[in-house]
C-alpha cells in the first residue's frame, strides 16, 4: 500500500513539473481571468493524464504487475487515478464553464481584448474552427463521466451493472482525447509537456480501443470446465474444481484469476486455492457468498459447465528469505494459504509457518479440512472464532510467535483488519516491506 502511495505521490510530481517547466500558475498581472486561463490548462492536463494512465492500467498488463506489486495495487492506483481524474474534471470544468456564468450573472467583468486578434493558419487555423464543437463535446461528456465515475464509487451498484457502464468510460476517453486534441494550447506541443501529453493521449487511445473492443486480458485466457463442487453450508462457501484445457502456464500459491461462468455477469476474480500440478491441470476455488453474484453461485454452478479463466495474476506470492512467516487468513481470505500449503506438500521448505485463520461462521467439515492441511504442511495453526473469543489483535499474535521480529507477514481479508494489523506491528518495529497485505477489491 506504501508503495501505491508513493507510485501516486511521484506521478503527481511529475506531471505538475512538467507543466511548470511549460507554463506558470503565477501569471503576471495575476487576475482572476489570468489565473484562470493557466488553471483550466493546468487542471485539463492533469485530468487527462490520469485518465491516460488509468486507461492503461485498465488492460491488466502484465509487465507492471512486478513494478507495482501486483494487480491488486495497480487497481487501487487505477481507483485513485479515476478519482483524481473526477476531482480534476470538475475543477476544469467550474473554471472554465462557470466563469462563463458568473460573467453572465454579472458577477464578474470580462476585460476587453487588447490589439488585434491573431491570424492562424495551417493546422492551428483549422484547430481554432473546431474549438465550439471541442467545448461542447467536453462540457456533456463530462456530465457522462461524472455519473459513470460516481457509480463505480458506489459498491451497493451490481457489479454486473458497473462492469457494462464503466466500459463506456473508454469511449468517453476517446471525446475527451479530441477535446484535448484541440484545446491544449498549441505552443506546449513543442515542449516536454506537449510531447508527454501525445504520448498519453496516444497510449490511452489504444487502450481504449482495445477495452472496447473486448480485448483485455485476451492472450491469458484458457477454455474450461467445471468438474466438481462441494459445499460448506456453515460458512455459506462453495468449492470448484475446474478442468482446464491446454494452454495455462501455471501459477503460483496466492495468485488468482478472472473467472467466467456468465457471459452476461462477466468475469469475477477468485483467488485460487490449490497448488498447480501439470500433470491434471485443475484449478480449485473457495468462493463465499458475499454479493448478489456470489451469493447465487451455489445454485447457478453445476459440474459440466462451462466457463473461460483468465490469468495469472498477483504478487502475493510468499516470496522472502525471512526464517519465519506469519500468515493470516480472515474468512474467505484463507484462500491463498490452502494453495500455499498445498504447495509446501511437494515443495518441502524450512521456514516456520504459523497460520491464524479468524472466522466468525463456523462449519465443522471446513475446519478439520484446514487442520489436515495444515498438519500434512507443516504449518502451525491457530483458529480463531471471533463471535465466541473476540477479535483477532497483533497482540495476541506476537504472543503466540515469540520470534515474529524475525518474521514476515502476509495477510489477506478485510482491507480495514490488515491496516490495523499492519500499524500495530510496525509501531511495536517491525521492519518495513516486511507486512503483505492483499489488497482484493477490484473496484
Amino acid at each position: 500500500m506504501a508503495h501505491i502511495k508513493r507510485v501516486f505521490l511521484f506521478l503527481s510530481v511529475f506531471f505538475t513539473v512538467l507543466w511548470l517547466l511549460a507554463d506558470t500558475l503565477w501569471p503576471q498581472p495575476l487576475t482572476y481571468f489570468s489565473f484562470r486561463s493557466v488553471f483550466v490548462q493546468f487542471s485539463g492536463w492533469l485530468a487527462m493524464a490520469a485518465m491516460s494512465l488509468a486507461m492503461l492500467l485498465a488492460l491488466r498488463p502484465r509487465w507492471l504487475e512486478a513494478p507495482l506489486h501486483g494487480l491488486d495495487k495497480m487497481y487501487r492506483l487505477h481507483k485513485w487515478l479515476g478519482i483524481s481524474a473526477l476531482v480534476l474534471g470538475l475543477l476544469h470544468w467550474w473554471w472554465a464553464k462557470g466563469t462563463k456564468w458568473m460573467v453572465g450573472w454579472g458577477w464578474l467583468v470580462k476585460p476587453p481584448r487588447s490589439g488585434a486578434a491573431p491570424e492562424y493558419t495551417g493546422l492551428e487555423a483549422w484547430l481554432r474552427t473546431q474549438r465550439g464543437l471541442a467545448e461542447t463535446l467536453g462540457e456533456w461528456t463530462f456530465y457522462i463521466a461524472l455519473v459513470l465515475l460516481v457509480l463505480a464509487l458506489v459498491k451497493a451498484f451490481p457489479y454486473r451493472l458497473f462492469r457494462k457502464t464503466h466500459k463506456l468510460l473508454a469511449l468517453v476517453y476517446l471525446v475527451l482525447v479530441y477535446h484535448s486534441l484541440v484545446l491544449f494550447k498549441a505552443e506546449y506541443w513543442a515542449q516536454p509537456l506537449g510531447w508527454a501529453m501525445a504520448a498519453l493521449l496516444l497510449v490511452g487511445t489504444v487502450a481504449a480501443v482495445l477495452v472496447l473492443t473486448g480485448q483485455v486480458g485476451h492472450s491469458r485466457k484458457v477454455a474450461g470446465t467445471i468438474c466438481s463442487l462441494h459445499a460448506y453450508p456453515g460458512v455459506q462457501v462453495v468449492e470448484g474444481c475446474i478442468q482446464l484445457q491446454p494452454g495455462w502456464p501455471g501459477h503460483k500459491p496466492g495468485q488468482f484469476v478472472f473467472v467466467t461462468s456468465s457471459r452476461s455477469e462477466g468475469a469475477h476474480p477468485y483467488t485460487i486455492a490449490s497448488a498447480w500440478d501439470p500433470q491434471q491441470q485443475q484449478l480449485t476455488f473457495v468462493i463465499k457468498a458475499l454479493g448478489d453474484w456470489t451469493g447465487q453461485l451455489q445454485d447457478y454452478l453445476h459440474e459440466g459447465l462451462p466457463v473461460q479463466v483468465e490469468g495469472p495474476y498477483g504478487c502475493f506470492d510468499f516470496n522472502d528469505q525471512q526464517p519465519r512467516q506469519i500468515w493470516i487468513g480472515a474468512g474467505i481470505g484463507i484462500t491463498p494459504f490452502i494453495a500455499k500449503m498445498k504447495h509446501r506438500l511437494s515443495h518441502p521448505s524450512t521456514q516456520v509457518i504459523d497460520l491464524f485463520h479468524v472466522t466468525a461462521e463456523r462449519d465443522d467439515e471446513a475446519l478439520q479440512r484446514l487442520r489436515a492441511d495444515a498438519a500434512a504442511a507443516g504449518v502451525n495453526l491457530h483458529i480463531r472464532l471471533s463471535r465466541e473469543e473476540g477479535r483477532l489483535t497483533a497482540e495476541q499474535i506476537r504472543a503466540a510467535v515469540p520470534e515474529w521480529q524475525q518474521a514476515s507477514v502476509w495477510f489477506c481479508g478485510p482491507a480495514a483488519f490488515g491496516q490495523t494489523l499492519q500499524q500495530d506491528f510496525h509501531r511495536h518495529g517491525l521492519a518495513g516491506g516486511r507486512f503483505h497485505q492483499e489488497l482484493f477489491n477490484m473496484r
